[in-house]
């Protein structure tokens, strides 16, 4: 692990943030907030977030999203174990969490609860509830990313019309998280001026009505409803995946009536340069039916290596067709410091150093980086409470009685 920013630089180091999250979207907004400094502690069962366990493609999720975050594994059942947990919020700025709001209520860890029990002397608490969906008819739904892109048009959009396909990733899950953060770093902001607390919330549904806005607004300007993208009458007359020499695919774009000319100029297109048909981009875009066929024509005896450099030489557009795990070693991630090494915490692999993508923005011209491995399970609970005042006899009884967890 790299040092990047030191500790005590970070924008929200001496916060302290108590979150109870699973999957992404909860971790996420954990995974900001701790990277920026805060002290994240992990709250879990003694069993250890399901997430640890997740096969297939959700098998990076626990070690992706829970850096530099401490774990306190904990039994709530217990008179014991709540009483330990409620002494760490009592610690804490933040709350964070990702579960039904009927189950943090049940647990007496809502919102109002947790403000009633707050010592008065202390600041007030910020409360992040990262839901399905924000209160309305819908939010007593259960959501998952891909029931809010189905309702919420995204699948509609990105899949062919009849067809919905979900994006390839989780994009509500981590921009919401993402939300919630900035809800969060927002509602720290406004305490330092007002002294008041309160609860912030972010949702599944609406971060999806975000993505689509600009289709919503489309229809509203045009009065037409946006077509899916794969038959979209587009803006841009190249902008297109074209297959080529040997059926690799690349994607190539011309954009404006100057790389147009570039465009024709590189590719030895005088022809369609000249043809009085394509004088404009809209000109272009209404002869896309026939124009995109002979460039199709015209361009699959070129290797995608060879235009990926004549592209790059002339400023044009271009993207070679990857998949995520090509992308472990792109050079320039990797020459940009976009990645580092962390310790894996859990299965057959526990233990090796794999690389690990930081959020992308530089800060003084720094990434924000990894200062703790994605935690062992209870890998922190002795020193957290130590951390609230418990002796080494209580540990030990509460480890012996199985109410905490710690490594053992």
């Amino acid at each position: 692990m790299q040092s990047n920013l030191q500790q005590n630089n970070l924008p929200l180091a001496g916060i302290r943030v108590i979150e109870f999250t699973h999957m992404v979207m909860g971790p996420t907004c954990g995974m900001l907030l701790a990277d920026l400094g805060a002290d994240v502690i992990k709250i879990e069962p003694l069993k250890g977030d399901n997430t640890r366990r997740l096969l297939g493609s959700g098998a990076g999720f626990f070690p992706l999203y829970n850096r530099n975050k401490r774990s306190f594994a904990v039994d709530l059942k217990t008179p014991e174990g709540m009483q330990a947990v409620l002494k760490l919020i009592a610690s804490a700025d933040v709350v964070s969490h990702n579960f039904k709001s009927e189950t943090m209520k049940a647990q007496g860890l809502d919102y109002e609860t947790l403000k009633k029990l707050r010592d008065p002397t202390l600041p007030e608490l910020i409360y992040v509830d990262h839901r399905g969906f924000l209160p309305g008819p819908y939010d007593h739904r259960t959501a998952l990313d891909e029931v809010v892109q189905m309702m919420g048009g995204l699948a509609y959009m990105t899949g062919r019309r009849g067809d919905p396909v979900r994006a390839g990733t989780s994009v509500n899950d981590m921009m919401g998280g993402i939300f919630g953060a900035v809800a969060c770093m927002a509602a720290l902001m406004q305490r330092q001026k007002t002294g008041k607390g309160q609860q912030v919330q972010s949702a599944l549904f609406e971060n999806n009505i975000l993505l689509v806005a600009q289709h919503m607004m489309q229809y509203q300007v045009t009065g037409q409803p946006a077509a899916p993208m794969p038959e979209r009458i587009s803006a841009w007359a190249v902008y297109d995946v074209f297959t080529v020499k040997d059926g690799e695919q690349i994607f190539l774009s011309a954009v404006s009536e100057t790389q147009w000319k570039i465009f024709c100029e590189a590719l030895h297109l005088q022809d369609l340069f000249d043809d009085k048909r394509l004088m404009t981009n809209n000109d272009r875009v209404n002869a896309r039916d026939w124009m995109i066929p002979k460039l199709r024509e015209r361009l699959k005896g070129y290797s995608a290596a060879y235009l990926s450099d004549l592209f790059e030489a002339k400023g044009l557009p271009f993207a070679p067709i990857k998949a995520p795990h090509e992308l472990i070693d792109d050079p320039h991630i990797m020459a940009s410091g976009g990645m580092e090494k962390i310790t894996l915490p859990d299965g057959e692999r526990a233990g090796e150093s794999v690389d690990t993508i930081l959020f992308p923005f530089k800060m003084d011209g720094l990434h924000l980086g990894v200062r703790r491995n994605p935690p062992r399970l209870g890998e922190h609970t002795d020193e957290l409470l130590r951390e609230v005042g418990y002796s080494s006899a209580q540990i030990d009884a509460l480890t012996a009685d199985k109410k905490v967890r710690n490594l053992e």
